[in-house]
C-alpha cells in the first residue's frame, strides 16, 4: 500500500481571472473587466485539487515563494484535501502568477513563473516518489529547470516504481523541444491536446502526429476540446465525442479536469474506455463554474453537475 494514490509534481501559481472584458487589450489603451477572481492556479494544481475531490489521496511536490500568494496556494490545496507536506518554500523567489483574460471558450494568459521555474531533479527526493502509486507532471515548458532535466526526472519516477502521466501544455516560446523517442517510453499516459501534439511532432494533422509518436508512446490521450477525445495505444484507437455544456461559464482548466477524471479512473484500475468517459465528463463539468476548480467544491457537487447538465450518473 502506498501513502498516496497520486503525486502531482510541478508548477504552482495563483490565477488572476478577468471576465466580461470590453474588447481586446491594445498598447497604449485601457479596457475594463467587469469581474475579477484570485484563485488557485497552474495546471498541475487544478489537476491535483480536482483529483482529490474525486476521491484519490493526492500530494503535491512543487516550489513556491514564502509570500502571500504562496499562502493562497497552501490554503487552497489544503481546503481541497491535497497533502502539502512535500511543498518546497523558498525566500529568494516569489510564487508565480498567471493573469487570465477570458473570452467565451478561449482565453489569453500572461504568466510570471517565479519559484516554479527553479525546481529540478535535485529537489525531488526519491523517498517522496516511493510513497506514491502514480505521478502526474504538467506544463513542462513553463518550468525551465524541470524541462531541461525532464529525462532525469521521469527516469527517477520510473526507477522508484510509480506509474507516470504527463501533459506538456503550451510552450510560450513555441520551440516545442520535446524528445518523443527518449521520454515517451517512460510515460504510461501521455495527455496532450491536439494542438500540442501537432506542435511537438511538427505535423499538420492529428493523424500524422499520432503516427510519429505511436512507436514510442504507451497510451496517448489526445484532448480535442468540444469535439471530444482520442485514446491511442500501439494496437488501437478509440474516439469519444464530447459532452457539451450549452451554458459555458468558462473553459479554464477543462483539460486539467479531464486529466483529473482520467487519472482517477486509472489509479482505481478502471479500463481505458471508462477512464476516457470519466475524462470527458469531468472536463465538461469544469465548464459549469468559474475557474479551474469552481465546479469541484465537493464530490456531491460533481455528481450533481454530472446529472443536471449532462444526464450522466457518476458514482465516486
Amino acid at each position: 500500500m502506498k501513502k498516496f494514490d497520486i503525486l502531482a509534481l510541478g508548477e504552482l501559481n495563483v490565477d488572476l481571472l478577468l471576465n466580461r472584458i470590453g474588447g481586446f487589450p491594445e498598447i497604449g489603451k485601457e479596457i475594463f473587466a467587469q469581474e475579477m477572481t484570485l484563485t488557485l492556479g497552474s495546471s498541475t494544481a487544478i489537476f491535483a485539487a480536482n483529483a482529490a475531490t474525486l476521491g484519490p489521496k493526492v500530494s503535491f511536490l512543487g516550489m513556491i515563494g514564502r509570500d502571500s500568494f504562496g499562502d493562497v496556494v497552501k490554503s487552497s490545496l489544503r481546503q481541497r484535501k491535497v497533502d502539502i507536506s512535500n511543498l518546497i518554500e523558498v525566500d529568494d523567489a516569489a510564487t508565480g502568477l498567471t493573469a487570465i483574460l477570458n473570452y467565451d471558450n478561449d482565453r489569453a494568459n500572461v504568466t510570471y513563473p517565479g519559484a516554479m521555474s527553479r525546481m529540478g531533479v535535485k529537489d525531488i527526493r526519491p523517498e517522496i516518489i516511493r510513497e506514491a502509486k502514480h505521478v502526474h507532471i504538467s506544463s513542462i515548458f513553463l518550468q525551465e529547470t524541470l524541462h531541461r532535466e525532464l529525462y532525469e526526472i521521469v527516469k527517477l519516477v520510473k526507477d522508484c516504481g510509480a506509474t507516470l502521466s504527463m501533459d506538456v501544455q503550451f510552450d510560450p516560446e513555441e520551440t516545442w523541444e520535446f524528445d518523443c523517442a527518449q521520454i515517451l517510453p517512460l510515460v504510461d499516459i501521455f495527455m496532450p491536446n491536439e494542438q500540442e501534439l501537432m506542435a511537438i511532432t511538427r505535423k499538420d494533422s492529428v493523424e500524422e502526429a499520432v503516427a510519429v509518436i505511436r512507436p514510442y508512446a504507451n497510451v496517448t490521450v489526445v484532448k480535442m476540446g468540444t469535439r471530444g477525445s482520442l485514446v491511442v495505444t500501439r494496437e488501437q484507437e478509440h474516439f469519444l465525442p464530447a459532452m457539451l455544456n450549452k451554458s459555458v461559464v468558462d473553459a479554464i482548466g477543462a483539460g486539467d479536469s479531464y486529466n483529473a477524471g482520467f487519472i482517477t479512473g486509472y489509479v482505481q484500475g478502471k479500463d481505458l474506455e471508462t477512464c476516457q468517459w470519466l475524462g470527458n465528463l469531468t472536463g465538461a463539468i469544469n465548464t459549469t463554474a468559474a475557474g479551474g476548480t469552481g465546479a469541484f467544491s465537493s464530490k456531491e457537487a460533481v455528481c450533481q453537475a454530472a446529472q443536471q447538465y449532462f444526464g450522466q450518473k457518476l458514482v465516486l
